[in-house]
């Protein structure tokens, strides 16, 4: 009789022991997060599966409530707009979570807790510092104080940017960000409502702005000094409006997939996906 090897190249098949991660926000059309962690699993040889559900805002509290009760399920990721609110819900907070306002992962720990953590400023950092933008000694002005614009803001302070202008157009968020910065990083950071756009050396768009066809622009790019390099957090699509208009009068461009794809390392350490079965 022939021997019949299964093929183990391809993803894991799902059965009733199969570990379950979620990624919640609204949109998700556009989450590259089930790309990347899939295959990972497979790679690792974990049975486990990330799915991906949009839930919007009013019924995020009753939704995360709902999952983090099933027995299965040992991790969740956060997009937008919810990174604030899992913040709130999270039994615990890491130091960086906790300085950004926002929450971008949640790991069941094995007393039953949930622990978030924000990896979205960490890896847009480490994105923009390989492709050789470094935010040391830069003005940078960020655009966004929600929960991927705090991250991001925390980690340009601490990676040594010189002065940071952040910029929303909700003036108590963005005056509780200036102030949660300015605890740890004092006379580093401001709060403007008008971008100075002609000072800056990096310029971050940390909005939803982009995500869709009709979008304006989060800011005009013909103010920028020349050499200004703009990067945006936004996934899908890859070239937005925004980078486009910037590469079209000679700015470099930084996209919005190196955040994620530098995040992936710190998913592994945080999800224990290198653990022993058990730990």
């Amino acid at each position: 009789m022939e021997l019949v090897v299964p093929d183990l190249s391809g993803p894991v098949p799902i059965s009733g022991s199969t570990r379950l991660y979620a990624v919640l926000g609204a949109p998700v059309e556009q989450v590259r997060a089930p790309s990347l962690l899939n295959p990972l699993f497979a790679r690792l040889g974990i049975d486990a599966v990330l799915f991906p559900v949009h839930v919007e805002p009013d019924a995020f509290a009753g939704v995360l409530h709902g999952l983090t009760r099933m027995k299965n399920l040992d991790g969740i990721l956060v997009t937008i707009p919810h990174k604030a609110a899992a913040l709130r819900l999270a039994d615990e907070v890491s130091p960086a979570a906790e300085v950004a306002g926002a929450v971008n992962a949640l790991r069941r720990e094995p007393d039953g807790r949930w622990r978030g953590e924000n990896f979205d400023g960490a890896g847009f950092v480490r994105g923009l510092t390989e492709a050789g933008h470094l935010p040391g000694g830069r003005r940078i002005v960020l655009m966004g104080a929600g929960g991927a614009g705090s991250a991001i803001a925390a980690a340009l302070l601490a990676a040594g940017a010189a002065h940071l202008t952040v910029c929303d157009p909700d003036a108590a968020r963005l005056r509780e960000l200036v102030a949660r910065l300015e605890e740890h990083w004092p006379g580093r950071a401001t709060g403007e409502a008008d971008p100075p756009l002609g000072e800056a050396d990096i310029v971050v768009n940390a909005t939803p702005l982009g995500m869709r066809p009709d979008d304006p622009q989060p800011f005009s790019v013909r103010g920028l000094p020349p050499r200004c390099v703009v990067a945006d957090v936004i996934m899908k699509p890859r070239e937005t409006a925004l980078l486009k208009a910037a590469a079209a009068l000679g700015h470099p461009i930084h996209h919005g997939a190196h955040m994620l794809d530098h995040q992936l390392d710190l998913y592994r350490t945080f999800f224990r996906l290198d653990a022993p079965p058990g730990q």
